[in-house]
């Protein structure tokens, strides 16, 4: 089969696309390759890439549609998968603009090309922080998800919503996945994982917010991976409503749209994933507790029912192996 896949410099993007091309499909990935964190691990990332078997290439914005477009042009894709976005709540406070160019334009150039293209699925990268001051645990996809706490969370909810309108306008069948914490191997520098692992062998302290009294719903990216994959042929339509005992199906009544959770179901608290994180070094952390940031939440829980409803499978690698499996990576890459 033939894919596009917007964010292969990336961390979720590199994975998909060498699990893909492990499985013997063609690949064209799309980047800006943007120093939001180090280029050299996104350019470490992409070559590997190269050498996994039919991969292709194009450098371009999301905006940018004349590059999309010849990305397209290379793939002739059956199937789009956009993952690539401007990631993290803490920068959207700082850089708002990068946010609307990326998950707001740069998702409707991905809409609009898809529109033209006609895909058998356009799938979404989507994320945990667009439920926001939702009480009810665990977020399940029909829970209310119109009070975002970040416009990080804003700009992804602006995304699904667009979505459902050209799924509905263009008959375009679209899934859009909302992530929950993925960690594991190739890590971004930004994320706590890979900054404690960092921190703990450089003997310097970890910032932890939320005085500690946080925890989140951990995603292996493999697990992850393996979800979209299922996901890739469960193309929306009247054909795969779940109609199921506490099963909630997001599919959409005037629409070939859905949403879906893609997490384990089990909260992990932080200073217990701080504790794994020492077994898996041999050293013990020292620990600055921070008030928790703006925008932040106190949990992430996902009901992950509807994914096993659609695909027979939940993600379940237990934190304590995908920690062990990033701190083998890490050790090995940076020779640390």
């Amino acid at each position: 089969m033939r894919f596009l896949i917007t964010g292969t410099a990336g961390f979720i993007g590199y994975h998909l696309a060498r699990r893909l091309l492990d499985a013997g499909h063609a690949v064209t990935g799309f980047d800006g390759v943007t120093d939001y964190y180090d280029v050299e691990l996104k350019e470490a990332r992409l070559a590997r890439l190269a050498e996994a078997g039919d991969f292709r290439f194009v450098k371009g914005m999301l905006e940018d549609q004349a590059a999309l477009d010849r990305a397209a042009e290379l793939a002739e894709p059956e199937v789009i998968i956009h993952l690539a976005a401007q990631a993290g709540v803490r920068y959207s406070i700082e850089a708002p603009r990068t946010y609307v160019d990326s998950n707001l334009l740069g998702s409707w150039t991905v809409l609009e090309l898809a529109r033209q293209l006609q895909p058998k699925h356009l799938l979404l990268a989507s994320t945990s922080s667009v439920y926001g001051a939702n009480e009810s645990i665990p977020f399940a996809e029909a829970h209310r998800a119109d009070e975002p706490l970040s416009l990080y969370a804003a700009t992804k909810k602006g995304m699904e919503a667009m979505a459902h309108s050209y799924a509905h306008l263009f008959g375009v069948p679209t899934t859009s996945f909302r992530f929950f914490t993925v960690y594991g191997p190739w890590g971004r520098p930004d994320m706590a994982l890979f900054k404690f692992v960092r921190a703990v062998l450089a003997g310097e302290p970890i910032d932890v917010y939320g005085h500690g009294e946080m925890a989140r719903d951990f995603t292996y990216v493999a697990d992850l991976v393996e979800a979209v994959v299922r996901l890739v042929d469960v193309v929306p339509g009247e054909a795969n409503r779940v109609a199921l005992p506490g099963v909630a199906d997001t599919l959409s009544a005037v629409a070939p749209c859905r949403v879906v959770n893609i997490a384990r179901g089990q909260p992990t608290p932080l200073m217990e994933f701080v504790a794994t994180i020492e077994a898996a070094l041999g050293r013990k952390a020292e620990v600055n507790f921070m008030d928790m940031q703006p925008g932040d939440v106190p949990m992430t829980f996902a009901d992950p029912a509807l994914l096993k409803a659609l695909t027979g499978y939940v993600p379940g690698t237990p934190v304590e192996d995908g920690v062990r499996a990033f701190v083998d990576w890490y050790r090995g890459f940076y020779g640390a």
